[in-house]
């Protein structure tokens, strides 16, 4: 019998109506709207990548009905939802609870929920993301930071209307809850030692709801002597220190662009990865940390003309020696979940995507398909 492996991806919640995106994708489709205008930007850039299953609404419970068919036939039994919240009500909620939610086969799958709790800038929107990623036009629109009583109102959304549901990941009894950038989390809420009250709250609402505890991960950057502290005489320290006194149960990370140079050949990127994921690992440790494999990273369909940094070579054969990797790493930690996680699902603006495209069809699948069902 084959050992199982909860394999997860994340999922990029922006391809379906939301009255709020238009702001972003005025013909109220969400990204595809970028995606559609893709074009190459130099001689030899492996560009556009389109869907092979067209352009379809993600919250429409037959089409992700037809996704998780075709995401649990290959091995994703775990979707990470990227979950948004932006000037108190929540955003682009509508991919989760319409379409995955409201299918009829997703008990075959788990889910949890990462909140991507970063600033917006300009750079989702095509027609002005050049100036963003430029820093020529930086405008905010909208703040990722929370103070204590709106926090207290998402934990309560986040407990009864997610972690309660049946096909919610738990590790050890205990729902999952990924937190995306720790600095702005700790700023929102006033320094770190507001931000463990806050946490420590969070964590008595979830035993009071039933279940053993929270299991709070964290998506990491590079650690570095970077101090988190944005608040005048308070002294927050490192990402790890922070790590440390917030009380994170386990780490992974989102993106490989968020901790080592991506401008290069995916096997060469590959093998710093695996060495960080052994530095974090014991850097950490006990709190535990379980891989991330990131598919690519090519962000210039979002641009006109900025390039940015574009992982080169990454097959699905170089991705499926990436994922035997990910999986040793597993094999070697038996103590822990056997989890591992995926960049990502449908991030077809960041070129790192499962789906199939006209470039590699089902390749990608084919491979999670191969080391982890074979």
């Amino acid at each position: 019998m084959s050992k199982h492996y909860d394999v997860a991806a994340f999922i990029w919640p922006s391809y379906h109506p939301d009255p709020r995106a238009r702001v972003f994708w005025p013909m109220g489709i969400g990204e595809w709207e970028t995606v559609m205008k893709n074009a190459p930007k130099f001689e030899g850039h492996d560009q556009p990548r389109y869907p092979l299953w067209g352009y379809v609404n993600e919250a429409d419970p037959y089409v992700m009905e037809m996704q998780i068919e075709a995401a649990v036939d290959h091995g994703v039994n775990t979707f990470i939802y990227d979950w948004y919240w932006y000037d108190g009500m929540p955003y682009l909620e509508g991919c989760l609870n319409d379409g995955f939610l409201k299918a009829k086969n997703h008990h075959k799958m788990k889910f949890y929920l990462m909140w991507a709790n970063h600033d917006v800038n300009l750079a989702w929107d095509k027609r002005n993301a050049d100036d963003a990623f430029t820093g020529r036009n930086s405008a905010l629109i909208w703040k990722g930071g929370l103070h204590r009583a709106e926090f207290e109102v998402i934990c309560r959304r986040f407990i009864e209307r997610y972690f309660s549901h049946p096909s919610y990941y738990q590790i050890d009894g205990k729902p999952v809850f990924m937190l995306y950038d720790l600095e702005t989390f700790i700023k929102g809420l006033g320094g770190m030692a507001a931000a463990k009250a806050a946490l420590d709250w969070f964590r008595d609402e979830v035993r009071k709801a039933g279940f053993k505890g929270l299991e709070l991960q964290l998506s990491m950057r590079k650690d570095s002597e970077h101090s988190l502290s944005g608040v005048p005489g308070d002294t927050v320290g490192t990402q790890k220190e922070a790590v440390a006194k917030l009380g994170f149960n386990s780490l992974t990370h989102y993106q490989f662009c968020h901790f080592i140079d991506v401008n290069r050949d995916y096997n060469e990127i590959m093998a710093g990865v695996v060495q960080e994921w052994e530095t974090v690992a014991a850097a950490h440790a006990p709190v535990r940390y379980y891989p991330h494999v990131s598919v690519g990273w090519d962000s210039s369909p979002r641009t006109f003309g900025v390039k940015g940094s574009i992982v080169r070579n990454n097959t699905p054969a170089n991705f499926e020696q990436a994922l035997r990797q990910a999986k040793a790493f597993a094999d070697a930690r038996p103590e822990q979940a056997p989890l591992i996680t995926l960049n990502s699902w449908n991030e077809w603006t960041e070129t790192s995507y499962l789906q199939p495209c006209n470039r590699f069809g089902y390749g990608y699948l084919e491979a999670v398909r191969k080391v982890f069902k074979g």
